[in-house]
């Protein structure tokens, strides 16, 4: 159940807050998933901020872009594919800590997952998904080579103005899936240098929870910061670095 998932998180939080500080190694370890409820319930003694971001999942029909948003938001996975009729929001919290301070803050992670026919059809849908959006995971699939080639056309339309900077992060799904494979590591070797984007790969299977979702967490988490520090840093606003708590 999703609050008793909550529950076991917010121990786990609670209890290496207290016995480390400041200087909490394994808050992660716990994981705070939320899907349905507004924000984690902290007490008055433990003071956390909360960060809000938009997060965008484009990718081909097929791809695993429901899957993984139900992954990362800790909810169930559908057992049966089905084109998503338009758009789907879930939330995720994943805690940092700012390196010089230790100050802990929740990331409040809305994931906006819309499927690929209902943009064709509808062309208010996209306009709605980039409003606002702080970072985009383009998906592709390792069984899948046509959403591996359609990927540049993909990061294409975000790189055209006036759109605004965002985040890009690139996530192969069903990496696991070995016998089925359809996209060659010299490929993806060869995507990696001409985009120089992040690439992170999540298996199709059943994982480990946290040791699948982690990474992808982790390092979409270090990547919005790092933007936020950028973008305060030309204003003459002073930033403090961040470090992700696994």
């Amino acid at each position: 159940m999703l609050e008793d998932r909550l529950s076991f998180g917010l121990t786990t939080f609670l209890a290496a807050y207290e016995k480390h500080g400041c200087t909490i190694e394994y808050l992660l370890g716990g994981g705070l998933f939320t899907g349905l409820l507004e924000s984690p319930v902290m007490p008055p003694q433990v003071a956390v901020d909360t960060v809000h971001y938009k997060i965008f999942i484009s990718g081909k029909s097929g791809v695993g872009k429901t899957a993984l948003a139900a992954r990362l938001a800790g909810l169930s996975i559908p057992n049966l594919h089905y084109e998503t009729t338009g758009i789907e929001t879930s939330v995720v919290y994943w805690p940092v800590k700012l390196k010089d301070s230790g100050r802990v803050l929740f990331f409040r992670l809305q994931l906006w997952d819309c499927g690929e026919n209902a943009l064709r059809r509808f062309d208010h849908l996209l306009p709605s998904c980039k409003e606002q959006v702080d970072a985009v995971l383009f998906l592709f699939s390792f069984t899948d080579r046509t959403s591996f080639d359609d990927l540049s056309n993909q990061i294409a339309k975000w790189m055209v103005p006036p759109v605004s900077p965002v985040v890009k992060l690139v996530v192969g799904t069903k990496f696991d899936l070995f016998m089925h494979c359809d996209v060659a590591e010299r490929d993806v070797k060869l995507f990696q240098e001409r985009w120089r984007l992040p690439l992170l790969r999540v298996g199709g299977e059943v994982g480990d929870g946290l040791g699948d979702i982690a990474p992808v967490l982790n390092c979409l988490a270090e990547q919005l910061w790092h933007q936020d520090c950028v973008t305060a840093g030309s204003a003459g606003i002073h930033t403090q670095e961040t470090e992700t708590l696994l």
